[in-house]
Formats: C-alpha cells, structure tokens, sequence
C-alpha cells in the first residue's frame, strides 16, 4: 500500500471491503482504489506526474507515492499491491518486476554485511544461485538445510546474526513442504515464505505466523502467461524496510504487467479450484501408473507430508510432480508426446506446462540437483484449465510413447 500526498493525486472512492467476504468476493473487489466507476481495473501508463509546486517534490521524494514518479510508485501497482496485501491478510503489499526481484529485495532490504540467512536447499535454482553464489559476495553467510525437517532451521541459527529464514512450500520442483508453523515460531529471525506454488487460494503463510509472504506473482497470481512480477506481502513497518532497499534496486513493476495482475487476480478463486481438482484426479489416474517410477502431489495419501498439507493447504495444488520409468531419455520421449500439455516453463496459467528440471538446472552438478529433489526423470506438470479427460488421455498415449521407445 501507498502513501498519496500530491495535492493533485485524484481523491479514492472505492467503497471498503467488508471483513466478512470470503477470498473470491474480496478478489473481485479489491484494488479498485483508483478506479472510479470503472468495473475495470483502470490502466495508469504514466511514469511521472505533474505537481502543484516543486515543494511538492520535496515533501514527496521521501516515501512511496503514486502521483509522484513511477519507481516510487504507480496508481496502477498500487492497486495490484493493495489487492494482494487484502488475500494475503496483510497490512501491505510491495509490488515487483519479477518474483526474483521480490526475493532480492527481501533479503537485500533485511541483511547487510556480517548477517546470516537460513535457507532451504529444496528451492527453486535461481533463488539457490542468488543465496550460494552471491549474497556471499555482499559479505551475507547462509546455511542450507533440509526443508522436510523444521528442526534444521533453528539449529541452523546464530544468535545475533541470522536476520530471516527462508522457506519455499510447496517446493519447487518435487513438491516437498516446509512447516511453516513450526519455522514461524523460531524466536529472532524473520520468517519468508515464498508461496508462489500455492497462491493465497491455496494457503496463508502469515495466518501460520510467517513475517512475510512473497510470490513470483507471474504464475498463479496473474494467471495468463502475460505479466511478469512479482509481489511481496507483510506488515508496514517490513514493507517500508523492504521498499527502501527496492527504490534504490530499480525492480519497479510495471504498470501494464500489474494492470494484466489484477485482471488474474479476479478469477484466483474459480481458477485454483479447477486447476486443483483436475491436479487432484490427475494424480490419482497416475499414482499407480506402470510407466511412473514415482509421484509427488501432497493431495495423495502416498505423499510423505500428507498430514502437513492438511495442515496448511486447503488443496493439494495445481502442481504434480512425475518421475518418468526410465529416466532422462524417457522423461523427454514422454514430454515430445504430449498434445494438450506444452512444453514451457512457468506454471499457474490456463495451459497445462510440461517442465523436465533435469535438463533446464543442467548447469548444476548431479550431487546439486539430487539435494534439490531433481531426478533425471523428473517432470514437472503444471496442470492448466484443459478438461480432465482430455489431460488423462493425453498423459497416457505420451506415457506409452514413452515406454515403448523405451523397450524397442
């Protein structure tokens, strides 16, 4: 959310939400501050505004504004921004370019030289990169651990030093989950949660007691495969320690990618509940599939956590996670088959995306990818908004294609 202190910044008249709305109604409503009668949401292009007088740019260039200059602020960003902080049960929202940038600005806005972060080694590989290979160069440590066991992060700790714990849940790409409860409840640091493979449709991290909330808000968030950005969510006082690094690091939003953000943001609700439910049938078709040599999907009863899933996710996602009999070659047979499924990466839009880890985190060493839960036969299926027959008719004959290839 955004301080608006331009004498000529329009007055917002969007009526406010009631408490009592469940998450689609407040979907549908919120981020509507600057939106007038419009029923959509309102497209603000510009990067600077006029003001009243040039004391006006003193009084203005020290916080956020959205009548001001665009890296500050934007009327449209902070719409997308309010609209999350409402789903996330947050008191505010900080808006970037991508779910990387989000990430960057969380642990660069929060540490400094000499601090120390604790962080899964279950996570996604660009955000390993960034915590192995450089925040040391910025004089930051960080211990991974083991994510599966919640127990590792506060053994992991050094008093005095270690400024936030980071956890992704579910994990990208295996689907293995953290506790978020029980790393929340670790006296001292600030608890992250990247959520970006549930959506607030799906779980809440701040209602389980994490600090803050991020997505790569490109995926399930926005929807369609047309915006990138990302989005991070919390109290103000986090929010305005996080947007100060974030003016100096440039990762503004844009305001069309945020304006294609609150579209998606509308239909969250309906969207993550087919998605999930066809996931679901999904991995019940596959699970005892022959041409499968395992399955990960935390709405399974097979799935090691299954009891922490229904602990903190109201689904079991949109996500499954297969390990192709056979391995690398198969995996890729199996991929080149598939009709209806795509190969692509990201996840959460209306198209069901096949992603084979092993190939796009080559640059890992094998040791590297084992501990982040990547076979060579893994393959990541982000299950889109097809019809379910149709997905399991197409998973199958590629499962055959598969297994033929194999055997000839």
């Amino acid at each position: 959310m955004t301080d608006d202190t331009g004498p000529d910044a329009p007055t917002p008249d969007a009526p406010p939400l009631d408490a009592t709305w469940r998450l689609d109604t407040r979907a549908v409503r919120a981020g509507r501050r600057w939106s007038g009668a419009s029923l959509a949401p309102v497209l603000y292009p510009s990067t600077t505004y006029e003001v009243a007088d040039v004391e006006d740019h003193r009084r203005q260039a020290g916080g956020r504004s959205t009548h001001y200059y665009s890296r500050f602020g934007s009327p449209t960003v902070g719409e997308f921004e309010e609209a999350v902080a409402v789903l996330e049960g947050a008191e505010a929202g900080l808006a970037t370019a991508s779910g990387m940038a989000a990430i960057s600005a969380v642990v660069l806005g929060l540490c400094s030289a000499g601090d120390h972060v604790v962080a899964q080694r279950q996570l996604f590989s660009i955000t390993s990169t960034l915590f192995a290979a450089h925040l040391p160069r910025f004089g930051i440590d960080v211990t991974f651990v083991d994510g599966t066991d919640a127990s590792a992060f506060a053994e992991a700790l050094r008093p005095g030093r270690t400024q936030v714990v980071f956890v992704e849940t579910p994990a990208n790409p295996a689907l293995t989950l953290t506790d978020i409860e029980a790393v929340a409840a670790i006296p001292g640091p600030f608890t992250v949660v990247d959520s970006t493979f549930a959506t607030p449709a799906v779980q809440r991290p701040l209602d389980l007691g994490a600090d803050l909330v991020l997505h790569a808000a490109t995926k399930g968030l926005a929807g369609h495969n047309d915006a990138l950005l990302g989005v991070v969510a919390g109290s103000r006082d986090l929010i305005d320690a996080v947007w100060g690094w974030h003016v100096v690091q440039g990762g503004q939003a844009s305001p069309f990618d945020a304006w294609n953000g609150l579209r998606g943001l509308r239909t969250l609700g309906p969207r993550l509940r087919q998605q999930s439910a066809t996931a679901q049938a999904l991995a019940e078709h596959l699970e005892d599939h022959p041409g499968i040599a395992a399955i990960s999907y935390p709405g399974l009863d097979s799935h090691p956590q299954r009891e922490l899933a229904k602990r903190q996710m109201s689904t079991g996602g949109t996500v499954i996670a297969i390990d192709v009999a056979g391995g690398m070659e198969a995996a890729k047979r199996f991929c080149g088959a598939c009709r209806v499924g795509r190969i692509a990466l990201s996840l959460g839009g209306p198209e069901t995306l096949l992603t084979h880890p092993a190939t796009v985190a080559g640059h890992l060493h094998p040791s590297e990818r084992a501990e982040m839960g990547v076979t060579d036969g893994l393959v990541r299926i982000s299950v889109g908004l097809e019809h379910v027959a149709d997905l399991v008719a197409d998973l199958d004959q590629a499962l055959e294609v598969a297994a033929g290839a194999a055997g000839a």
